[in-house]
């Protein structure tokens, strides 16, 4: 088995590992697409990792995330990001510290888009981690999901292009990115708060977060509809779908979906 099927395997497994949301939709993308993807959401969960982790400084966060933001936008050996991260390997985990590899996953043609949205990414998290996340706005807050998510709709419009010239607003994918993060704030906002972290701007509540996040949902299945290959739309759709249900749980007082509704919701998507 050569080391580029062995790379492509383990992307698999580290999907499986860390997303409950897009294992599924990457998994049903066609060869190509899929590798671009799974190395697109990889990379930037090795960074997310970073920004997320529970036993580093915010100040080694941002020394972390600009150092390897600096070094993706240059050509760089592996020994370099280890380099960068071998005074935390005991504590990194496995997705960050192989983020190497991930890029290897990537097709070469789209690589530099790939790596460029995540350097990008890097550096908007480094800025947030320096300012412990002090989210005073609702400006503050587009900011801050831009970085984190709405990067990832730049992305993914960018990968869409180059596989099949498909063509979709970019201000809509911004959008889309948004909604899914501003989800994952309303679900995962006591877990936060217990670790001190409140993505909430100032004087928020539930209300105002969820009639955010719905905006730009609403904004995220305007961007599907320009989308008429069906494995990328089956790929929008189904986190689209997720995010739509996950909201629908928490108002109704869950604290996320079951493994049931997920499989039945993926399974009406996937068979529309």
């Amino acid at each position: 088995m050569s080391e580029k099927t062995n790379l492509h395997n383990d992307a698999i497994e580290m999907l499986k590992e860390t997303s409950r949301t897009f294992f599924i939709p990457i998994s049903l993308l066609t060869p190509g697409l899929k590798e671009a993807v799974s190395s697109a959401y990889l990379c930037m969960r090795a960074i997310d990792e970073i920004e997320d982790h529970t036993e580093l400084e915010s100040a080694v966060k941002s020394e972390l995330l600009l150092s390897v933001s600096k070094l993706l936008r240059r050509p760089f050996h592996d020994n370099e990001l280890m380099d960068i991260f071998q005074p935390y390997l005991s504590i990194l985990p496995e997705v960050t510290i192989r983020l190497g590899d991930w890029i290897k996953v990537c097709p070469e043609i789209i690589k530099e888009k790939i790596l460029d949205a995540t350097s990008v990414m890097a550096e908007g998290m480094a800025k947030w981690a320096r300012k412990d996340w002090d989210i005073k706005d609702e400006n503050d807050l587009d900011e801050y999901t831009f970085y984190v998510a709405g990067l990832v709709g730049v992305m993914l419009t960018d990968i869409w292009k180059w596989y099949d010239q498909t063509d979709t607003d970019k201000d809509l994918a911004i959008a889309f990115g948004r909604g899914l993060q501003s989800v994952n704030i309303l679900r995962n906002h006591a877990e936060d708060a217990s670790r001190g972290v409140n993505f909430f701007p100032v004087g928020w509540d539930f209300e105002d977060m969820l009639t955010y996040a719905r905006r730009n949902l609403a904004l995220a299945d305007e961007y599907v509809k320009d989308i008429k290959t069906a494995t990328i739309l089956h790929f929008c759709k189904i986190p689209l779908a997720l995010a739509h249900g996950t909201l629908d749980a928490l108002t109704a007082g869950k604290e996320k979906m079951s493994r049931s509704e997920v499989t039945e919701l993926v399974s009406r998507v996937v068979g529309k």
